[in-house]
């Protein structure tokens, strides 16, 4: 044999032997998303909807003092998230940094400070090479992003989809997950990403909750640009992808725009829907200066509670009938929240009959049973207004105290009322 020939059979023959040879070396493991971070719905606050990219160190530390002092932290209201426009530049190595001019202690030092008060830091970055108010987007540095984030002890991050180039949103978003993943925090993902590409029908895996519309305005019908929505637009295209939405995966019709310019009961009808549709509840207004109505809306714990039913089903809109919509969602212990919506220019007084709204539900299999079941029907809104018992087949005692099977319901212009259902046990 050639002893050139010789050796280099010999080489691969050792090389064959090394337990670390290439054809027996696998990938990484599959990197899902972080578990047990979303239950039910996300509550907190985004810097985006009132001041967009004009935020600083002292606008989010008095707001974060503000949270815990008006009550919104034990409310439920626990991330508070900075949107675009805290980026600073890249470094030599590829690292991001926070604009020193408007975060002068820096966003670890920021997060340590929201963590004293008991809220959970957020943060947002694009898919893409730029975000879409044109500063340095993650692409390309997804890890080294994620990483960064977990050194500055973020628990949320919002993830943009301006810039995208040819990429795939699968893949993009895939890539960003298991970015989290490595760097080892758990943090919640929010996908932004407009639902262009539907990611209700793939991103359940991918993110806890993932946008299916374009942005909202602080307009009931309409928006205020070509490129937003106002709140009933989106709920038309919302309340179709009930289906898709549970524990641990939600849609998300875009944050509130409670407080920032609507009429207090377009607010309410907005707030209330948000929760009937268990959306995530972001607020976006100024909590620094607010009023009494705007804040009486968004701590109203009995319809936070319908948002966040560890049941985990999103309501549905049973029927409309002209200016009006009737919406029922799903509650644990055979409970369900009811609400009348008036879209209309007029107030209305309608007549409801219950048993004229019996149906069952195809999603969660239940049935109000209006002919069968009692229900204790509490208004969720009018505090000052007593529980009643709709009796459609009273027993003794309950017999004598029967009432009509048809109510009467005063709903006013763009306005709602809301009733938590109970069964009388």
């Amino acid at each position: 044999m050639n002893p050139f020939k010789a050796i280099i059979i010999s080489a691969a023959l050792v090389l064959a032997a090394l337990p670390g040879r290439a054809q027996e070396r696998k990938p990484d493991e599959h990197l899902p998303k972080w578990e047990d971070l979303a239950a039910t719905p996300q509550m907190g606050w985004n810097s985006w909807n009132k001041f967009q990219t004009n935020i600083n160190e002292e606008l989010i530390k008095a707001t974060a003092d503000k949270m815990v002092e008006l009550g919104l932290v034990d409310a439920g209201y626990v991330y508070l998230n900075l949107d675009d426009g805290w980026h600073g530049d890249r470094d030599e190595q590829g690292f991001i940094h926070e604009d020193k001019e408007k975060f002068p202690s820096g966003l670890k030092a920021l997060g340590d400070y929201l963590h004293s008060k008991g809220l959970k830091f957020g943060i947002y970055s694009d898919a893409g090479l730029n975000t879409c108010a044109c500063y340095a987007g993650s692409q390309g540095h997804e890890f080294q992003d994620a990483y960064r984030y977990a050194q500055w002890g973020v628990d949320y991050l919002k993830y943009d989809w301006c810039f995208h180039g040819t990429l795939n949103p699968v893949d993009a978003y895939t890539l960003m997950r298991s970015a989290l993943r490595k760097a080892g925090r758990p943090i919640f993902f929010s996908m932004c990403e407009w639902g262009s590409s539907k990611p209700w029908e793939w991103a359940a895996e991918v993110g806890h909750s993932w946008r299916t519309t374009g942005d909202i305005a602080a307009g009931f019908f309409k928006g205020k640009h070509n490129w937003d929505l106002g709140v009933m637009e989106i709920v038309e295209r919302n309340e179709p992808l009930r289906k898709y939405a549970g524990p641990g995966h939600w849609n998300d019709p875009d944050m509130l725009e409670v407080g920032n310019g609507m009429s207090v009961a377009e607010d309410r009808t907005h707030f209330t829907l948000w929760c009937m549709m268990a959306a995530p509840l972001i607020l976006g207004n100024d909590l620094t200066n607010m009023t009494d109505e705007t804040l009486a809306i968004i701590t109203n714990r009995e319809m936070i509670a319908v948002d966040q039913d560890p049941l985990g089903i999103q309501g549905l809109r049973l029927l409309k009938e002209g200016d009006l919509q009737y919406w029922f969602k799903p509650l644990s212990d055979g409970d369900w929240a009811f609400c009348i919506v008036n879209v209309g220019e007029e107030a209305v007084s309608v007549p409801v009959d219950w048993i004229a709204l019996d149906f069952k539900d195809g999603l969660s299999g239940r049935r109000t049973d209006f002919g069968k079941t009692n229900y204790t029907v509490r208004n969720l809104w009018d505090a000052s207004a007593k529980p009643f018992t709709t009796l459609v087949k009273g027993k003794g005692k309950l017999r004598k105290q029967m009432v009509p099977a048809t109510v009467q319901v005063t709903v006013g212009s763009h306005d709602v009322a809301a009733f938590r259902l109970t069964p009388v046990k």
